[in-house]
């Protein structure tokens, strides 16, 4: 009996040790999580401070040793870590059985009467194991809002203007669906996401209540930092769109048409609109059906308008000013093709395109280029607009070249034009436009009176 008690005892000693020395040191060896990304979209507004939990998985054939979990804030981060009841920002040597997982919870403390509380705060959730390094992103919202995470939306949808709608990993309009969005709402979009309509997107502002369109970053640092976010996309399937009093700012390209209209109606009528710190430009269109009325477009890298591919497009009283103060610009404001060449692809198609009581100006020679490069019907009907350009075949049909437009305070963005603007009253008779509803009055709703100032603004 007594040898058997040592057998046993060795036994257990042996298995004990095994345990210990099956931890391993491998670099090679990773951690699994239960999201890359921890989001908390509770109200802050009302309620200072919540708790999320993240699941940590071992699937390892060996025990692992975290040596260290880590706010990348420190000591400051708004963020703390809990594993045994205490809040801190540090744990060592965390280990995790083979094949095993282990439960962390993380609490965000938001002061919802700080002034200085920015929109969303971030840090992230740093893991040092066998000195490989990996991390979880963490991301709270510091006012009340609707929570949009990677979403399809279907049926009829409505937004009203009660909180902010945040979108987080970009939202799709599924086909033959319609998402509304009411005057006065705020749509805030994370890095790179976008909105993708494949079906109807109705946003029907006011001039007295537009629709914001923009980064969730809402600090001052990012007012007017372009590239945040990715635009509004209107897939091949897409139809009957409209965009009326918006306000879209400081994404990489604000919108992106990529067909022509299914239906007898426009793709996208885009009116009384403001777009403009685009990373790279305000509209890109693809063989596309675009009707703009009343739009302010301004400071974006590259164009303000790029189309290609020929397409429909119809362009009455907008206002494109391409100074770009902040960064330089070597392409001209308006860019219309009838090619697109992508890699060893060239594909071509017909253009018709009507510019009419529009100012096109900018600080380069030449801010508007048409180019032809194929057989198909390249339809242009080009009147009344004052165009910043060295091509002596716009100095018809009552264009006025050349002639500064006397913006009030380009630099404060006020593009409103001066008592002395030469494009006062040279604005061609609309009244008998198929789409004149859109075009009487101009982008803050005053009466157009005909002859019309060129532009968006009216001056009388």
């Amino acid at each position: 009996m007594h040898r058997i008690y040592i057998l046993l005892l060795s036994a257990l000693i042996f298995v004990s040790c095994s345990k210990e020395e099956k931890i391993s040191t491998d670099p090679n060896a990773r951690l699994s999580f239960s999201t890359d990304t921890l989001l908390f979209d509770t109200v802050f507004t009302t309620v200072g401070s919540t708790t999320r939990k993240l699941k940590i998985y071992n699937k390892n054939k060996n025990a692992l040793r975290i040596r260290e979990i880590k706010l990348a804030g420190g000591n400051t981060s708004e963020f703390k870590i809990n594993i045994n009841g205490s809040p801190v920002s540090t744990i060592n040597d965390q280990e995790i059985g083979a094949k095993d997982s282990i439960t962390i919870f993380i609490k965000v403390n938001i002061n919802p009467n700080s002034a200085n509380l920015p929109f969303i705060v971030t840090d992230s959730l740093l893991f040092e194991t066998n000195g490989n390094k990996q991390k979880v992103n963490l991301a709270a919202y510091g006012e009340n809002a609707n929570f949009i995470d990677a979403a399809s939306l279907t049926g009829n949808t409505v937004w009203n203007n009660n909180l902010p709608y945040v979108i987080y990993n970009s939202a799709l309009i599924e086909q033959n669906s319609t998402l509304t969005i009411d005057a006065g709402a705020r749509i805030y979009f994370h890095k790179n996401s976008k909105l993708y309509i494949a079906g109807t997107l109705k946003a029907n502002g006011t001039p007295a209540d537009s629709i914001t369109f923009s980064s969730d970053r809402r600090e001052a640092l990012y007012k007017d930092e372009p590239g945040q976010w990715g635009g509004l996309h209107f897939l091949r399937s897409s139809k009957n769109n409209i965009v009326s009093n918006a306000s879209i700012q400081n994404a990489t390209i604000g919108i992106r048409v990529d067909s022509l209209s299914e239906n007898s109606n426009p793709k996208l009528i885009l009116n009384n609109c403001i777009v403009k710190n685009m990373e790279v430009t305000a509209l890109a269109l693809y063989n596309a059906d675009l009707k703009a009325f009343n739009n302010l477009i301004y400071n974006c890298g590259q164009f303000l308008v790029y189309a290609v591919l020929g397409g429909n497009y119809d362009f009455k009283q907008n206002t494109f000013a391409g100074y770009n103060f902040t960064f330089a610009r070597q392409n001209p404001a308006l860019y219309f093709s009838d090619t697109y060449s992508a890699g060893n692809s060239i594909q071509s198609a017909a253009l018709n395109l009507n510019l009419t009581n529009n100012i096109i100006w900018g600080n380069l020679d030449n801010e508007l280029l048409l180019e032809r490069k194929a057989t198909f019907d390249f339809n242009t009907q080009i009147f009344n607009n004052l165009i910043k350009t060295n091509k002596s075949e716009f100095q018809i049909n009552g264009n006025l070249i050349n002639a500064d437009p006397q913006f009030v305070t380009p630099r404060n963005e006020n593009y409103r034009l001066t008592d002395q603007s030469p494009a006062l009253n040279k604005g061609i008779n609309l009244t008998g436009d198929s789409y004149s509803p859109f075009l009487i009055r101009d982008i803050e709703g005053k009466s157009r009176i005909f002859p019309s100032e060129l532009g968006a603004y009216e001056f009388k």
